[in-house]
This record gives structure tokens, sequence and C-alpha cells, in this order.
């Protein structure tokens, strides 16, 4: 979802930031966004970057990003 928010421009501006709100609500809908402590599973910081690496990455590596994305939230699950 991330990546297609972010590289498909529906939106006029704020692709970045609107992609990573609608990906945080999603976590957040899923049960994915925290842990059983109420701690992030994803730092802020950590959110920027990768809103900015899909931004900035190539077409042609969009099944690398979106397997980058899905391997990082199975690794803050564990």
């Amino acid at each position: 979802m991330l990546y297609f928010v972010i590289k498909d421009h529906p939106f006029v501006d704020g692709n970045k930031r609107i992609g990573t709100l609608l990906f945080l609500d999603y976590l957040r809908r899923n049960g994915l966004q925290t842990h059983a402590d109420g701690s992030p599973r994803l730092a802020d910081n950590a959110m920027v970057a990768l809103a900015l690496l899909v931004a900035e990455s190539e077409p042609a590596q969009k099944d690398l990003m979106i397997c980058l994305v899905l391997n990082l939230i199975e690794d803050t699950l564990e």
C-alpha cells in the first residue's frame, strides 16, 4: 500500500506524507502499528526514511521495494 500511494501519485501534492499516514492507519487498523506494550513497531524516523526510499526508487525496483516493506513489517512482528 505504501508503495502504490507514494509512487502512483493519487494526490496532487504530499504523496509521501499522505502515503505514510494511510500506511500507518492500515497498520493501526490491523493491529500492526504497536507492540503489546504499546511501543511503536517502527520509529518515526524509520517511517520517514522508508517513505523517502520508496519515493526516490526507480519504477523497475517496485518488487524490491514492496518486498523490503513486507520484510520490515515481518521483522517487527517478532
